[in-house]
């Protein structure tokens, strides 16, 4: 393990030019608004009223410079990895031994979605904890995701790349023998495909949802429903939960893999257009209960929105989905279970599948069913509280789980 007093790189604070700034505010006070009527519940997508409303105040209101200042209080990084620009983050350990941990986020999240974990994994002692469960916690941002700025050079660019990517960063670059990793949504399967590929090198893996590592495979991965199909002799309940989950997933899933540049056109050009995609997302992905700043304050949704428009990364972000499908995954061995590193899973009961009602009939019906052959699970759990983003929605469940995986399996 690397010592932590003697970390390799130098910090680079974050800081976005007064220009960006001023253009982002010139290009909201020339937004046109949809013309809509009849969609005050959310129905037909974000409703203009009240994206006018979220727009205002990303020009008027919102201050950047408050919300880098708080990402400030942070180390920051920027390093090239096989060729490729990449920033993180990095907070110290405090304890008798931290165990590096690189956490990776998903779509539609920023590396700024893990900061409410970031401070109890790394000093547990300062928030009630053993300091025992110390990490040295690593926060990269997805290569055309935000920071270090648009993605060039890299038109390939998937989840199983990255893997390979954060491989380097964490053994070579950074100097660490062996490391933990956690990630969920499109993190997830880049930390799965760690603990496939480089298992030997980990003390383990934590993973939100669990899914495949060839969920994207398939010439027709875009069709969210082919694993939940209608068929004669199913319930209303069931049915009527498959039709919210396509409603919830399916046009997102398709629009990525099938149109994603034509999408980013019009995304990269509009911060207003940009604000209601990511919008929805966050709504319709969150345990909200119909309101999404019962989650996010009006703050963080344009915190994280300012970190995909000040960088133009819109369309490197969406093109994952595409890239996954078009160089599918394919195995590094073929033993089993294809991810051998130890692993945790953290489940919510917001992302049921249909006939699942509870969270303990959730971790039941994981262990039951197929996805559970591709881990060496070692730590499942459900929650009924929080959705798609946990770690941001329900961080002391996320906490709790993560350090139950690695208890005995630190040196």
């Amino acid at each position: 393990m690397a010592d932590p007093q003697a970390f390799p790189l130098e910090p680079r604070p974050i800081r976005v030019g007064e220009g960006v700034l001023e253009d982002l505010r010139v290009r909201l006070g020339l937004t046109r608004g949809a013309v809509e009527e009849g969609n005050e519940d959310w129905a037909y997508g974000v409703p203009a009223g009240y994206l006018a409303e979220l727009v205002a105040y990303w020009r008027d209101g919102f201050d950047w410079r408050r919300a880098e200042a708080a990402i400030n209080a942070y180390e920051h990084y920027e390093v090239e990895v096989a060729g490729v620009p990449v920033h993180f983050l990095r907070k110290a350990g405090k304890g008798p031994r931290p165990v590096p941990l690189i956490l990776t986020h998903g779509w539609p999240w920023t590396f700024w979605h893990w900061s409410k974990v970031i401070d109890p994994l790394a000093d547990p002692g300062a928030f009630g904890g053993d300091p025992a469960d110390a990490f040295e916690v690593i926060v990269p941002s997805l290569p055309g995701f935000g920071f270090p700025g648009p993605l060039r050079g890299f038109p390939d660019v998937n989840f199983w790349k990255v893997s390979d990517l954060w491989h380097v960063l964490m053994t070579e670059v950074l100097g660490y023998r062996r490391y933990a990793a956690g990630g969920c949504d499109v993190g997830g399967v880049v930390t799965s495909q760690l603990g496939h590929k480089y298992a030997d090198e980990l003390y383990g893996i934590h993973i939100g949802s669990g899914l495949p590592l060839d969920f994207f495979n398939g010439q027709r991965a875009w069709n969210f429903a082919r694993a939940m199909p209608l068929v004669e002799g199913q319930s209303e309940e069931v049915r009527a939960r498959i039709a919210e989950l396509d409603h919830r997933f399916a046009p997102h899933v398709a629009v990525h893999m099938l149109d994603g540049a034509t999408l980013s056109h019009g995304l990269s050009d509009s911060p207003a257009g940009l604000l209601a995609w990511l919008l929805e997302r966050w709504h319709a992905w969150s345990d909200d209960g119909g309101d999404v700043e019962s989650v996010f304050t009006r703050d963080d949704l344009l915190t994280h929105a300012t970190i995909f428009w000040v960088n133009n990364s819109i369309a490197t972000s969406v093109r994952y989905y595409a890239n996954a499908n078009r160089y599918p995954w394919t195995r590094s061995h073929d033993r089993t279970p294809a991810v051998e590193a130890p692993v945790g899973v953290t489940l919510v009961a917001y992302e049921n599948p249909p006939g699942i009602r509870t969270a303990a009939e959730r971790v039941e019906a994981f262990l039951a069913g197929p996805q559970a052959a591709w881990f060496n699970h070692v730590n499942v759990n459900a929650h009924e509280r929080g959705g798609h983003f946990i770690p941001w929605e329900n961080p002391e469940a996320w906490v709790d789980d993560l350090r139950r995986t690695f208890r005995g399996r630190r040196p």
